[in-house]
């Protein structure tokens, strides 16, 4: 009898329900249900529980399945991955000084920061764990293979974040090319390059096919970086919900985006001097009305418009490296996945 495949139905849609239920079910699994519950393992579950897209590991399942792998001897890495998303999610809350994820309000704000905090070291502990599992498959060689790729992906998103931190707490104002170095490592490889070629690796793929779906991957996560910047501005209010953050969430955590580095070249000396000011207020003395200012002004600016040109200039690069591969169901399945995170993504 042959493996199931989350992909026999050749369909995006289809593919990422079956895969979110299987990574959700399996998380769920693997969190405990022990004391210290109310101060630690239900803290844990709180973000894993409210949903979210969870394509990271479904993408990893997806190029272990291209390559030949069952999507079940690739589940536990996704898990690992799944865990590390939500301890990421947990501390950048608490250094953006976020107020929502997913539509509720952040962890640090319902349980205060020295709880949030450890709550998420807790889950970074459990990537470990669940990935030396690992040796019951693969074998110890492989299992140290895919624990250096994870360690790669964690420096990576740790040294992109130290960039983004930075700006804010130097009242930095980077240029085009310091962000893109920064969305390279923070998402270019944390949610493309890393669970592509993590499951590749798993399926065995030699060298050259693993350097080539890397590629692919940055590519992906950059430009699905650039369109969350888009969407952070362009939501509606009756769709701030279906996104989960709050319209105008990057401006009160003064992030740094193509947006606003497109602003400052283009904006006269009063309304850019303006414009740094907005962003280096902390959030919570920012204005409704700074927000909307500066999402006014971004589109008399046309600047909103100069990024989606830029979206699509990378969603086209990340077409063409796919043109690379042959033809199949799954190459189909990530043709349809780059419009969805590149263009028509609203939730």
């Amino acid at each position: 009898m042959s493996n199931p495949k989350l992909t026999e139905s050749g369909n995006l849609k289809e593919f990422l329900k079956r895969a979110s239920a299987e990574i959700e079910r399996a998380t769920l699994e693997v969190l405990p249900s022990k004391e210290p519950y109310q101060e630690l393992y239900f803290i844990q579950k709180d973000y894993p529980l409210r949903g979210g897209k969870r394509f990271r590991p479904a993408l990893l399942l997806l190029c272990a399945e291209w390559f030949g792998a069952s999507y079940k001897v690739a589940l536990p890495s996704a898990v690992a991955l799944e865990l590390f998303h939500n301890f990421a999610l947990i501390h950048d809350d608490i250094e953006d000084s976020s107020l929502f994820r997913r539509g509720k309000p952040t962890l640090h704000h319902l349980h205060g920061i020295p709880l949030a905090i450890n709550a998420g070291d807790s889950l970074f502990g459990m990537v470990y764990e669940i990935l030396l599992t690992n040796r019951a498959r693969f074998g110890d060689q492989k299992t140290l293979e895919i624990i250096s790729l994870f360690n790669q992906v964690f420096r990576a998103t740790f040294e992109g974040q130290a960039y983004d931190i930075s700006w804010v707490t130097n009242n930095h104002f980077p240029s085009k090319e310091e962000y893109f170095e920064m969305i390279r490592r923070k998402t270019g490889v944390y949610s493309g390059r890393g669970p592509c070629q993590l499951g590749a690796l798993i399926a065995d793929a030699p060298p050259d096919i693993l350097e080539q779906v890397g590629d692919f991957g940055e590519a992906l996560g950059i430009g699905f970086q650039i369109k969350d910047d888009l969407l952070n501005l362009e939501e509606d209010a009756g769709e701030s919900k279906k996104y989960g953050k709050e319209r105008g969430g990057d401006i009160r955590e003064g992030k740094r985006t193509l947006i606003t580095i497109h602003m400052l070249e283009n904006l006269n000396q009063t309304d850019s001097e303006k414009l740094k000011a907005i962003i280096l207020k902390p959030a919570e003395e920012t204005l409704d009305d700074d927000v909307q200012w500066i999402i006014e002004k971004a589109y008399r600016l046309e600047s909103l418009n100069i990024v989606r040109n830029e979206c699509t200039s990378w969603t086209n690069k990340t077409k063409s490296i796919l043109d690379l591969f042959p033809d199949n169901e799954i190459k189909n399945i990530l043709l349809d996945l780059v419009d969805f995170l590149m263009v028509r993504r609203i939730n």
